[in-house]
């Protein structure tokens, strides 16, 4: 769960998410809400993404400002959990 809040949040390509899915909710708006265990557990979903899920939520009241901060500063909107793991990467790898 940490590497892939990592790989989401922090695997960047030109200061943009990484993950084309990603980049695509958050050009639109949209935060990075939480991550899901075992949400796919189909063969695809296992070899693809480990059987992990992401949501992203868009909150009306904040789409344009998380749009704008992510389109002009590369800031990315995530929820306390999708931090929580983003910052528990960092101890365990020391990045």
């Amino acid at each position: 769960m940490r590497l892939c809040a990592w790989y989401l949040y922090g695997e960047k390509r030109r200061g943009y998410a990484l993950n084309p899915v990603a980049n695509f909710h958050l050009q639109n708006g949209a935060t990075m809400w939480r991550l899901n265990w075992r949400a796919d557990t189909s063969p695809r979903g296992v070899a693809n993404s480990c059987g992990i899920m992401v949501n992203y939520r868009y909150f009306l009241n904040e789409t344009s400002k998380n749009s704008a901060r992510y389109l002009q500063n590369k800031v990315i909107a995530a929820s306390d959990q999708v931090l929580g793991f983003v910052s528990q990467f960092q101890k365990a790898s020391k990045l």
